[in-house]
């Protein structure tokens, strides 16, 4: 049965590798932010804006899309109401407007978060949300009714949700590393009942519960044929045995607060701890690897939002406070970096031989990418992106602070549409 599951993950992984109609969750099909078939504008800038639309609210949700639709999350700013959007990517009409939460008392978020931060997860036929403890709940992607949803998974975020659900082998993975509890749920997508949950088994070092928070993303890989659940917390990353929640492998590697989703670098796995930190693990370890399965740990201009980027063997970085680097994935090594200014929080992306950078400011640096730093376009777009980046077929979907933009090389050949 073992190699039944592993051989599924690897035609699955080899299936969306190819796929370019979609993007399914935060940071698109493989959880890498990679686009490598799109054919985008290299300079983003108001002349390559297809349509744009303003987006009520407030949330830091990225957009996910298949085929033509477009979802993402948004909230009142006191968090009272929560809402799903659809939008169609071939003109920005608004399909649905959902409000899918109420609460006359909502929890606290930080001001420098949101109440819709999660991103949501699309397949051909649903539509995963996630507000944290306050609600999880799957939606029909034609009609957004909803099917099932879930609002005991319950944890003290303190400071506001922002780990994203992912969906791998039928299971909903959602990590709550509260102020108060700690643990990993895998839902049944089609039911959203429980089928295993994890607490954490870290010794955190401290009763402070400010230093057990995290707001990570957990990805799927390929450990040689065996898939492994990452998710990373607050001081140590721990590898999960997807089908049942087993735990195979735990590092430690300090760090609070960790926003990212780890990526694979060959063999490699790549994780920034939320502190400043970056290290590369081996992930074929058992128990605590933390003494034998690091290759390196670094801290030079590492962010603490925003994910690492992998290419060709090589790191992309845009730390908090607006350094760019490149690093050899292997050695850890610096190969360049550059203050560009501003402020960071968006992943950035690969697609079609490019690399984007987007600011928190609304700054926009494409580079071509290289063991030397290789500028190519400094542009600007609307107030400033939280939320990272979306490829569709030939299309970028981005969403600042207030708007929903869709940029294509086909809006040089015809004025955008404003809404």
């Amino acid at each position: 049965m073992r190699w039944l599951i592993s051989l599924g993950f690897i035609l699955s992984m080899a299936a969306v590798s190819h796929a370019q109609s979609t993007w399914p969750e935060f940071r698109g099909n493989s959880g890498s932010g990679h686009a490598d078939q799109a054919d985008l504008p290299i300079a983003i800038d108001e002349s390559v804006v297809r349509w744009q639309i303003p987006i009520h609210g407030r949330g830091w949700s990225s957009p996910v899309a298949w085929n033509d639709r477009i979802w993402l999350t948004t909230a009142r700013e006191d968090g009272t109401q929560r809402s799903v959007i659809c939008v169609n990517r071939e003109d920005g009409a608004v399909v649905h407007d959902n409000v899918i939460l109420a609460e006359s008392d909502p929890p606290f978020c930080y001001p420098a978060n949101t109440y819709a931060t999660c991103t949501p997860i699309v397949t051909a036929d649903r539509v995963f949300v996630h507000f944290g403890s306050s609600l999880t709940a799957c939606l029909d992607s034609e009609t957004a009714e909803v099917l099932w949803r879930r609002e005991d998974l319950r944890c003290d975020h303190h400071r506001g949700a922002a780990s994203s659900p992912i969906l791998f082998d039928g299971k909903l993975f959602i990590a709550f590393d509260g102020f108060d509890v700690q643990y990993v749920v895998a839902l049944d997508a089609k039911t959203g009942e429980t089928i295993w949950k994890r607490d954490r088994e870290i010794n955190y070092g401290t009763d402070n519960g400010d230093q057990m928070k995290a707001y990570s993303t957990a990805s799927v890989i390929d450990a040689n044929g065996r898939p492994l659940l990452i998710c990373p917390s607050a001081v140590a990353t721990i590898a999960y045995d997807p089908s049942n929640g087993d735990t195979v492998w735990t590092v430690y590697h300090g760090g609070m607060n960790a926003s990212l989703r780890p990526v694979m670098a060959g063999n490699q796995l790549i994780i920034t701890n939320g502190s400043g930190s970056i290290l590369a693990v081996r992930v074929d370890g058992r128990g605590d690897v933390t003494g034998t399965h690091i290759d390196w740990s670094e801290k030079k201009s590492v962010p603490k939002k925003s994910s690492p980027l992998v290419v060709d063997g090589l790191i992309y970085l845009n730390s908090d406070d607006g350094v760019i680097s490149c690093r050899e994935a292997e050695t850890g090594e610096v190969l360049w970096l550059k203050r560009i200014g501003g402020e960071y929080a968006a992943s950035p992306i690969c697609a079609g031989g490019y690399v984007y950078f987007f600011s928190v400011g609304g700054d926009i640096i494409t580079i071509r990418p290289g063991r030397e730093l290789d500028i190519v376009a400094e542009t600007k777009l609307g107030d400033g992106f939280m939320a990272s980046p979306a490829v569709v077929d030939d299309d970028l979907i981005l969403r600042s602070k207030s708007t929903l933009y869709c940029v294509a090389k086909s809006a040089l050949a015809g004025s955008a549409s404003k809404r």
